[in-house]
Parts: structure tokens; C-alpha cells; sequence
């Protein structure tokens, strides 16, 4: 019988929290269906090595770079765990950019794993998904949170505390997301450290911001239950007011989300680790979420997507 199995995955998007969650404030991730990876196993009976097709390297698995080590690591432990000898073709494809904070690399090893219990038709419990993702993720990040994993393979948003297990609530709001690749890799680590430098300089006026970030990350929820985009922009300016503060901005994110606004947006805000990658806007309709896409274009972003919320999900 020929081995052949698919899996996918969606992108993840930090709504609020982002930065303060450090510091254990709440945050909220959410599934992000615009974008996706798709993962394709087969078994190569006249090949002796695994084989990777991607648009980051072509080649025998053992040979690719660095970067792809959670990748590499991730389908050994998998064969080894099933005993499993057979030479394997794998192919990804994704539309996620990476480095964009839209959990790439927690994406492909959801995919991935998905794939592989498919193509052997083995039982996967959500259990077992998240434990393979996060052994991926701590070869790619270091110290993951678990959050990219929690979110790129599961369908509703999280209210993420440090520490604390995940909470897993509805999204169901009037309302469309319009996000906005920078074309910018992001540096959260960067940003990080420099808001780690602002608390040693006024650890006052810098935790005010840090809770005011998870109060206003409370109220975004909030905002989601109760069905009502305008509180949750609300809640999105004042957040980005405040990440703007703590120097996690820069210039070009400043102007797109000026831009989305001065366009009809509701409300607009980086997303993620900052000073580069993504930024997203609220808008009440689809078609002033179009409109806001296209201005976004026009003012220089690399690429724009929409996703409905709650009812307009899938729209």
C-alpha cells in the first residue's frame, strides 16, 4: 500500500498583549485562516534519504541548513517514535511569511505532524499534536510559550497568562480584520530587551504600561463576548498608544496603521514582537475592509489579508 499523507495548519496573530505577556499580563492569540501550511508525506521506496521540497530548500533532509534543524528533528523523532524505516518525501508549502510573528515555524510542524499520523493512519489526539509542536518549537525558539503551537492547530482564540493553563473562549464579533505585512522581519528580541532596559530605568511609569496593556487586553475579551468592534478599537488604539511608548513601534508600522485609519479603520495596531512584521485593523464591513487593503498597498505594504470574525469567519 503507498504511504501518503496531508496535513495542514493555519497562521496564528497576536490581537493584544503582546510584550506585557512577558511580564504576566494576559495576551490573545487567535487562529489566523488567511494564511496556511500545507504538509505532504510520501514514501520514496528507490531513495535512501529523506527528501525536503520547499521554497527554502530542495534536497536530502539530512543537508538542509541550519535553520530547518526543528524540521529535521522533528521527522526523525517521529519515525523513530513509530519505528518507522521508510524513505520520505516531504513537501511544504505555505503562504505564511516567516519572521512575521505569525507562528511559521510552529505552522509547518503542525502540518507536519499531521501529516505523518495521516499517511500511517495513526490516531492523533490534540495532546499528542501539541507535544510533538512544541518539541519542534523549542529547537527553533529556545523557550516557547506554547501559545504559536496552542493557536496554529486549533480554532478559537486564547486568553494566554504566563503560568497559567490556556483559556479558550468564542469569537463571535460583527466585525473584519484587515493584517499588513511590513515586509519587515521583526525584532522581538530586540524590542524585549529594550523594554526590559525601561523598567530598570523607571520601573513605576514602566509597569503602569505593562498593566495597562493586560487591562486593556481584558477588556479587548470582553469586547469579543459582548459583540462590540467599537470597544474592542478602542482598546486596540490605546494599546498601540502605549507599545508606541515603550518604543516598540517604528516609523513604517506608525504609517500604516495612520494609513488604515485615515481609510475607515476602527482601530489599528502593530501585532507582535514590533519594529517590523505585521499590523492589523479593525473594520465593521467587508467591504470597508477591502478598502482599507487596498489603501494599505498603496501606502507600501508587501502583502494584506482579511479574515471575518466570529460569524464572518469563513467569509
Amino acid at each position: 500500500m503507498a504511504i501518503h499523507g496531508q496535513g495542514e495548519s493555519s497562521g496564528k496573530l497576536i490581537l493584544m498583549g503582546e510584550h506585557a505577556v512577558v511580564y504576566g499580563e494576559p495576551a490573545i492569540a487567535f487562529p489566523f485562516y488567511a494564511t496556511k501550511v500545507t504538509a505532504t508525506l510520501e514514501a520514496l521506496p528507490s531513495f535512501n534519504k529523506d527528501q525536503l521540497i520547499s521554497s527554502y530548500y530542495i534536497g536530502n533532509l539530512n543537508d538542509a541548513p541550519h535553520a530547518l534543524n526543528n524540521i529535521k528533528q522533528l521527522i526523525a523523532g517521529l519515525k523513530t517514535h513509530y519505528h518507522v524505516q521508510d524513505t520520505l518525501r516531504l513537501t511544504i508549502e505555505s503562504t505564511i511569511p516567516a519572521e512575521r510573528g505569525m507562528g511559521s515555524s510552529a505552522a509547518v510542524a503542525t502540518a507536519i505532524t499531521r501529516a505523518f499520523y495521516s499517511a500511517y493512519e495513526l490516531p492523533l489526539s490534540r495532546e499528542q499534536l501539541l507535544a510533538h509542536v512544541q518539541v519542534s518549537e523549542k529547537i527553533a525558539h529556545g523557550n516557547p510559550s506554547g501559545i504559536d503551537a496552542a493557536a496554529t492547530s486549533g480554532y478559537e482564540p486564547i486568553y494566554f497568562t504566563k503560568g497559567h493553563p490556556f483559556d479558550y473562549f468564542a469569537l463571535n464579533i460583527d466585525a473584519f480584520l484587515i493584517v499588513a505585512d511590513t515586509g519587515i522581519k521583526g525584532q522581538t528580541r530586540a524590542a524585549v530587551k529594550d523594554v526590559a532596559h525601561l523598567f530598570e530605568k523607571d520601573a513605576q511609569k514602566t509597569g503602569q504600561k505593562i498593566q495597562q496593556l493586560g487591562y486593556l487586553t481584558k477588556q479587548a475579551k470582553k469586547a469579543i463576548i459582548d459583540n462590540s468592534p467599537e470597544k474592542l478599537a478602542e482598546a486596540m488604539n490605546d494599546a498601540q498608544r502605549i507599545l508606541k511608548s515603550l518604543t516598540i513601534s517604528n516609523d513604517f508600522l506608525d504609517t500604516l496603521i495612520a494609513t488604515a485609519r485615515t481609510a475607515g479603520a476602527l482601530g489599528a495596531k502593530l501585532t507582535g514582537g514590533g519594529r517590523g512584521g505585521c499590523m492589523i485593523a479593525l473594520a465593521q464591513t467587508k467591504t470597508e475592509a477591502q478598502e482599507i487593503s487596498h489603501a494599505l498597498i498603496q501606502a507600501g505594504a508587501a502583502e494584506t489579508w482579511i479574515q471575518g470574525l466570529g460569524v464572518h469567519t469563513y467569509a
